[in-house]
Order: C-alpha cells, then structure tokens, then sequence
C-alpha cells in the first residue's frame, strides 16, 4: 500500500503506530512524512536484516494477516513530530506503568531524558538539587551534554543512543588521565544527569556515525549507576572552564 501524491502533501509530518491484527496491540511508534508508515513492511521483506520489530511483522505475515497501519496525528510540524512520538514511547515503556515493554523501538523518544516521564520525587530533586559533596578517593571526570542531552537538537557525531553512550564517549583527554578516572558525571544545565562507574577505557580516532577526530577521544566502558549520590546533583562550585566540554575533580 501507498499513499497518492495527494494524500502524501494533505498529511504533512505524521505520528504513527504499528499494530498486530492478532491481538490489537501497538507494537510500533514512529514518525515520517509520504509513505514511512509501510517502510517497515517493505523492510521485513529482507531476510537477512534483523530486529524484533521486522520479527513481529514476519510473524504477523506468516501467520496470514498483514500489519495494521494507523495515523495518530498529522499535518504536524517537525519539532511537533519529535515531542508526540518522544511522549507515546516514554509513556508505553516507562517501567513503572509496565510489566513489560509493549514496543519493539530500539531508539528511545527524544527528549526522554529531560523531559521524559519522572516521578514527583525526581522532579523536585532535579529542579531544587542540593550541591555535590566529592569523596577524596574518588578520581571524577565531569562532562558536558549540552550538545547531546535534547536529542531531538542534536546532529553528527552528538546523536547518541541514550544518555549512557553519551555520558561515555568521545573525550577529548590526556593519554594518562582515565586511569585516575572512578566515575564521569554527564552534566546537563549545572546537574548531574548521569553516572558511570569506570570498569576500563579505549581510544578511537572515529565515531560512530563516521566523524573523524584529529586526535583519538576517550571512550569509557562500565555501566550506569542510576543510584548514585552524584545524581541530580548542583556543579556550580566546579564550573566548566570557557569553551571546555570536561572538568577533573
């Protein structure tokens, strides 16, 4: 199935889902303009290609239905876009209201980071954040997100997956210092965003998305620490020197 030409211009930016005929559950949110909601179907043609989502439709095929498509909302504008399709999937995956995930998206709504579902007690902490008390055994590298944290802002080699791949990589720092380095602290407005305890370190001189960099940029390993204490906390006593995206403590 296709779109006319004239539809494709009347719908503009679109919002929409995926849903399994067998059961009526929506296991897709998306966003596009022309004909992006039957992608996906086209996609699952190719065997070789792998994900739960073209899994789910193969198995709708296979089992004599076809996928159905619905348009949630249209003649959006492209920021309009971002934000519905970013609220639809934070509100389908946000653990607290789900036994378990009812999507097959990889890639999480923009703006869940920031402005994602939280809790009352989450945003009281983040909005009124007490001021960050260091240990002196802790070696901490801070860094900033302000060019990745609102990704639906973010371009090249700033588009990250979420909020750990950001916090991680790329840094650009002296050959000696991670191994000093216990936690990096992503920072986003003055707060704490995110913690990543240390486990290891490389060093790559390409992104992901193909970036080149003049000298190679740190990439850490080991895993988000959602309970630290260094979460939500204030960073003014230890500001960010002009233009610089790091700060040792």
């Amino acid at each position: 199935m296709e779109f006319s030409t004239s539809v494709q211009e009347a719908l503009g930016h679109y919002v929409y889902c995926l849903v399994d005929p067998r059961d009526n559950r929506i296991f897709y949110i998306g966003k596009g303009q022309g004909n992006r909601v039957f992608a996906h179907a086209n996609d699952a043609l190719n065997e070789d290609v792998e994900s739960l989502k073209l899994e789910t439709i193969r198995n709708i095929r296979h089992s004599g239905f076809d996928v159905a498509h619905y348009i949630i909302r249209h003649r959006l504008t492209k920021e309009e876009a971002f934000m519905l399709e970013s609220t639809l999937i934070d509100f389908l995956t946000y653990p607290q209201f789900n036994l378990k995930s009812v999507l097959t998206n990889i890639v999480s709504g923009h703006h869940q980071w920031d402005e994602g579902i939280k809790t009352a007690d989450d945003i009281q902490t983040i909005y009124d954040c007490q001021p960050i008390e260091i240990r002196d055994d802790e070696g901490i590298l801070l860094v900033s997100l302000n060019r990745s944290y609102n990704q639906a802002k973010a371009d090249g080699v700033y588009q990250r997956l979420n909020i750990f791949e950001a916090t991680r990589k790329y840094w650009g720092i002296g050959k000696k210092r991670p191994e000093a380095i216990k936690y990096v602290l992503g920072v986003y407005r003055g707060i704490v965003r995110s913690v990543v305890r240390v486990s290891g370190y490389r060093w790559t001189k390409k992104a992901d998305d193909g970036t080149i960099f003049p000298k190679p940029r740190c990439c850490f390993d080991g895993q988000l620490v959602e309970d630290s204490p260094y979460l939500n906390k204030d960073i003014s006593a230890y500001p960010f020197g002009s233009g610089s995206a790091i700060r040792y403590i």
